[in-house]
């Protein structure tokens, strides 16, 4: 059965609503940011461009690097824009823009993001990377798919008792890597986390300028949960997002994180972009290494 034009929502051009692509425009290895401005600092390390797409907030290079074909996306920030994301990367490879049919033959796509982060753990380093083994999602993106992905429902009942956390609030949920995906990026630069994706910047992060957030010192919260010897190590806004659609869709997905604060500490990086460059270039490297 075919989908109906206001489930697979096209432009003129028969392209993907959102992320303005066809299906020939994006490679199976994707690497996402959120910010626009990073992704020409992804692709500058390319061999070659074939494209430069965008539109909104999501630009899209596609290009080649040591013969392996690499598409680098802009999401913007937060799950929300995730769901965007990667419901429409799917598409492109997963259905059929002709008939509006779905493929019998699915394609996995290698997702990896690089992110910036901020850690909570006195221990962590600012310039350091954290491989989010775990992520804990608080925006409810999962709770909106039929899923009985409950693999972690004991450490999530945990957390919900250890922060009180509101019947008013979606309830966090905790789902992990593609484990053969983050084989390919072991190194000992690379620390395994546990990453807590929030739903903003600032209440949702404990932070206060006019508004009180609704749990004092959340970020103390955070920090002193530890269940099974599993500690909250960072804070971002997308890798639950793309941990829980990833599962869902099939695909591979790991989220790297370059630490420029720590909020135990109060410290941020003094040079943000070199610490964010290497990690860069390491996420390349270990993409096009065999």
């Amino acid at each position: 059965m075919s989908l109906r034009p206001s489930e697979l929502v096209t432009n003129a051009d028969g392209s993907i609503y959102h992320l303005n692509l066809l299906p020939q425009d994006i490679a199976h290895t994707v690497i996402t940011v959120g910010d626009p401005e990073r992704v020409k600092e992804v692709s500058k390390h390319f061999d070659s461009i074939e494209l430069k797409k965008g539109k909104r907030e999501f630009l899209t290079h596609t290009g080649q690097l040591n013969g392996k074909r690499i598409s680098v996306i802009s999401t913007g920030i937060g799950t929300d824009n995730i769901d965007i994301v990667l419901n429409e990367l799917d598409a492109l490879v997963n259905i059929d823009f002709a008939s509006k049919t779905l493929k019998k033959n699915r394609i996995r796509l290698q997702i990896v993001r690089i992110g910036t982060s901020g850690a909570i753990q006195a221990d962590i380093p600012i310039n350091s990377w954290v491989l989010s083994k775990y992520a804990m999602g608080f925006d409810g993106l999962l709770h909106f798919y039929e899923s009985d992905y409950d693999q972690y429902q004991e450490m999530e009942d945990a957390f919900i008792a250890h922060s009180q956390w509101s019947s008013k609030k979606a309830r966090p949920y905790i789902i992990d890597f593609d484990e053969e995906l983050a084989k390919k990026f072991d190194d000992n630069r690379i620390r395994l986390g546990f990453t807590a994706t929030n739903t903003g910047f600032y209440g949702p992060q404990g932070r206060s300028l006019r508004l009180s957030p609704s749990i004092p010192d959340f970020t103390n919260v955070l920090s002193s949960f530890e269940h099974n010897k599993h500690q909250i190590t960072n804070l971002e806004m997308e890798t639950s997002g793309i941990y829980a659609l990833s599962k869902l869709l099939g695909h591979q997905a790991i989220s790297l994180n370059c630490i420029l604060a720590n909020r135990v500490a109060g410290t941020f990086s003094e040079n943000p972009s070199e610490p964010v460059e290497e990690l860069i270039k390491f996420t390349l490297q270990k993409l096009t290494s065999n």
